[in-house]
């Protein structure tokens, strides 16, 4: 007989590639899931929505027929599917009912070795936010510098070289600005949520966190208040990079000649908050394809502006590195964080 495993058990399971599967439907897979889960769902959109509409006019018991119907059909190809992966095995769905209970008892009875999240992706959300709310928070050193000052590119250096990080804008799969979203899929605040939960869990015994300093917003994701406050009481250290190389760093990353219409789009949006002559300016050489001269007028008259109104920090609480390089930058970070790097 299958077993019921704990949302905490879970979270100690995937850390051991356990194979966890999302037998919820399609659409309900792409709204939200567990971080790292595979989709194979017991049934698909459309026929979730009828065994829905059933349950509503005639009753839970014509529901379950209809969908013992519909399973009997597909269940072979199902189960060998599942046969396919790699095991242990847990599935979920929404509550740990009747879904993900099916398919337990079915692989069970093929010998196939699997678990069951007892309570489903609502039971490991409400674990996960509990963390969130509770769990002690190391000390954090919190990078901060004017767009384009290569933030991004030194967490990514220091985690491969095994600093602690977490990237919030990786996370929310949004780099923060209003273009941050082009050439992306941000997630949802579900989803950020859980994501944020486990790489907290993940360094619970790291004695500090290295992170980007971001305001209480990624786009539509909110950074859950705690954690922010936290963020903001933190040691602030302030990147300071020349504008011409900012330039080239925003050019190489958000790739405008391959995105031109969504920097039309997205530029159109905050055209008005900027002095006309400029915005008219920033307009023609987005539209002639003169992406650095756009940028240097969005840097000089819109993000940097925002940027040093924002950063309204005690001098105590603040640490400028004035770099020629991200390497530089890199080099003075190194200098002043604990030595212990894996954890």
């Amino acid at each position: 007989m299958f077993k019921d495993i704990t949302p905490n058990q879970l979270f100690d399971l995937k850390q051991s590639k356990m194979t966890i599967v999302d037998v919820r439907s399609p659409k309900e897979f792409q709204d939200a899931t567990i971080p790292g889960a595979i989709n194979m769902p017991l049934f698909s959109d459309e026929e979730r929505s009828v065994i829905g509409t059933i349950y509503k006019l005639e009753g839970q018991e014509a529901a379950k027929d209809l969908g013992l119907k519909i399973c009997a059909k597909k269940l072979p190809e199902y189960i060998e599917a599942f046969k396919q992966l790699p095991q242990p095995l847990t599935v979920f769905c929404w509550r740990g009912g009747m879904r993900s209970k099916t398919v337990a008892t079915v692989l069970d009875l093929m010998n196939i070795h699997v678990t069951k999240l007892s309570g489903g992706i609502k039971a490991y959300r409400n674990w996960i936010k509990e963390q969130l709310d509770t769990l002690p928070l190391p000390e954090l050193f919190v990078l901060n510098g004017c767009t384009g000052s290569g933030k991004t590119h030194m967490l990514h250096t220091l985690e491969k070289e095994g600093y602690p990080v977490i990237e919030l804008e990786r996370m929310a799969s949004h780099r923060g600005s209003i273009f941050g979203h082009i050439g992306r899929k941000p997630l949802n605040q579900r989803t950020f949520d859980l994501v944020l939960g486990e790489a907290l869990l993940t360094l619970k015994n790291a004695p500090y966190i290295v992170i980007e300093g971001e305001s209480s917003r990624i786009g539509k994701i909110k950074i859950p208040d705690r954690f922010y406050q936290h963020k903001e009481a933190s040691h602030q250290y302030v990147i300071a990079l020349p504008i011409a190389q900012r330039i080239e760093l925003i050019l190489a990353e958000y790739q405008p000649e391959i995105h031109h219409d969504q920097f039309i789009e997205a530029f159109s949006i905050i055209k008005r908050r900027i002095h006309t002559p400029v915005a008219h300016r920033i307009d023609e050489a987005l539209k002639n394809h003169n992406y650095r001269e756009a940028i240097r007028d969005l840097l000089d008259y819109y993000y940097d502006p925002r940027y040093r109104h924002t950063l309204n920090y005690n001098e105590e609480q603040m640490t400028t590195f004035k770099v020629t390089s991200i390497e530089d930058a890199l080099a003075k970070l190194r200098a002043i964080l604990p030595a212990l790097h894996v954890f």
